[in-house]
């Protein structure tokens, strides 16, 4: 039987459910990731337009660049390879196009490892590494992943799942929407998010881009934005 074909023990899937919540304390409802921004000068104020941006972050920057990170971060993570995970953390690192989603990284990134170190079964050394490396929270996302029997795809879907959650919240507040309109734009972002996740797999390292101007520039300009619910 495949690894895919297998059932995921039933106290991983609850784990993996329970990392990707947005209940995780790790901060990330405080961040739309640009979407504030793009409400106020991009025109994204209706329904319509707010789930066609959601889907083209999740195709054009998500499964391109974090989702592909995480793919080869939990193998190596389980491989104690780390001169592989440092390679990641810094491409991500680097290509953080604003100071606004490079501190998101580093906070969010900060903050799941202090939750790893207060869960039971967490791997000291793996965490002990990973804080000497400013981890960022794609990579410390994989390390909390790489502890669970799940599979890498099934990570990428909780993954992305609860990326889409947050973001869903932030556009009810931000556009704003009602809880209708949320869960028909989550429900898109549920059909789109396992293609996102196959192209993620796939991609090599030769092909990982951050490359997305029109997101760079209005996460610049939402560092002046005269009102702001959110942190980025």
């Amino acid at each position: 039987m495949t690894q895919a074909a297998q059932a995921l023990p039933a106290a991983s899937l609850l784990q993996l459910i329970w990392l990707a919540s947005p209940a995780l304390p790790v901060g990330g409802f405080s961040y739309s990731e640009v979407l504030e921004a793009a409400v106020d000068r991009a025109g994204v104020a209706t329904e319509s337009i707010a789930s066609d941006w959601l889907a083209d972050q999740l195709h054009l920057t998500l499964a391109r660049g974090d989702l592909a990170v995480i793919a080869q971060a939990i193998p190596a993570w389980r491989a104690s390879d780390l001169p592989r995970i440092q390679q990641l953390n810094d491409w991500v690192l680097q290509t953080r196009e604003s100071s606004e989603l490079r501190l998101q990284a580093e906070q969010m990134g900060r903050s799941l490892l202090d939750w790893l170190r207060n869960h039971d079964g967490a791997n000291a050394a793996h965490i002990a590494a990973c804080a000497r490396m400013q981890p960022t929270y794609p990579v410390a996302f994989a390390l909390a992943a790489s502890q669970l029997e799940a599979g890498v795809r099934d990570c990428l879907l909780a993954y992305a799942f609860g990326w889409a959650e947050n973001m869903v919240q932030a556009a009810l507040k931000s556009v704003p929407l009602g809880q209708s309109a949320g869960q028909r734009i989550l429900a898109r972002l549920s059909r789109d998010i396992p293609a996102a996740v196959e192209s993620a797999l796939l991609l090599p390292d030769s092909e990982r881009q951050a490359f997305s101007p029109m997101l760079a520039i209005l996460s610049a300009q939402h560092e002046t934005q005269y009102s702001r619910l959110f942190r980025s």
